[in-house]
């Protein structure tokens, strides 16, 4: 549902001047000169109203926090909570997340936060999702060697998603739960949409992302290669579902059936 067109949207900007960069292509490679110290920059994707950002800056002074939301409209109310805690170490951006290399340099950010992003449930949509290979390409770029990822959602699908492509692009996957808060995990702040998830039960899926810098030069297994040639005939294969590494919470289908000829993909006799 589309957010109602605040009233005052201007003034009420204006009035956050101290706590909203106007200008962050003028920072990109010196961020560190806006906050005024070297102490580690923390980025957030898709900040919302503010709750998790705001409650970070809080509990960690001795950190300098981003976030990144390209509504006004929402990241308004953001910006209004960081200028209510008159809190010194963080500043909001209102910019996509296509944008973020125009604005950070090649190992800048320790670390992203990626909380409840728009899963973009269709099919032909996944590419807007900021788990997309695309965008995990931007991260690598701007995340200094070691930086992590911490992602979280209520959405299995766009977790399961979210899985793969970690795994595809070369991270690292650690701390995985597929229920937060029953987990022993002990540092974390909630937005507004996971309070009002967990309020009514619902599982929050949460993992962390670490990219180690590595090409993946392996050669993957062909899965005709351990095949009898005396036993090959036609077959359809689900190529959407054949995958090295894939996760998923799919079955596979066996293969082992003779079908009729389609993609003249070899596959074993009865």
């Amino acid at each position: 549902m589309r957010m109602r067109k605040k009233k005052n949207l201007a003034p009420r900007m204006e009035k956050c001047e101290s706590v909203w960069v106007k200008n962050p292509q003028e920072y990109k490679g010196g961020w560190k000169h806006l906050f005024g110290n070297d102490n580690p920059i923390h980025l957030e994707i898709g900040c919302g109203k503010g709750a998790f950002i705001t409650g970070m800056a809080k509990k960690y002074p001795n950190i300098n926090f981003l976030a990144v939301e390209k509504v006004e409209d929402v990241i308004v109310m953001a910006m209004e909570k960081a200028v209510e805690s008159e809190l010194k170490n963080v500043y909001f951006i209102d910019i996509n997340a296509e944008e973020l290399t125009d604005i950070f340099a090649e190992g800048e950010i320790e670390r992203i936060y990626l909380n409840f992003s728009d899963p973009w449930k269709k099919k032909k949509q996944a590419k807007r999702r900021l788990t997309h290979k695309n965008f995990l390409d931007s991260y690598k770029k701007i995340l200094k060697s070691g930086g992590y990822i911490w992602f979280k959602t209520d959405n299995k699908d766009m977790f399961e998603f979210s899985l793969n492509s970690f795994a595809e692009e070369n991270f690292k996957l650690e701390n995985i739960t597929f229920d937060l808060h029953s987990s022993d995990f002990k540092d974390n702040v909630m937005t507004e949409y996971e309070r009002r998830f967990s309020e009514v039960g619902m599982p929050i899926y949460r993992l962390e992302a670490v990219y180690l810098d590595w090409k993946d030069k392996r050669e993957k297994p062909n899965i005709l290669d351990k095949l009898p040639l005396d036993k090959i005939q036609s077959v359809k294969l689900p190529f959407d579902k054949i995958s090295i590494n894939k996760i998923s919470f799919d079955k596979i289908p066996v293969i082992g059936k003779k079908t009729e000829k389609t993609n003249n993909v070899p596959a074993l006799k009865e």
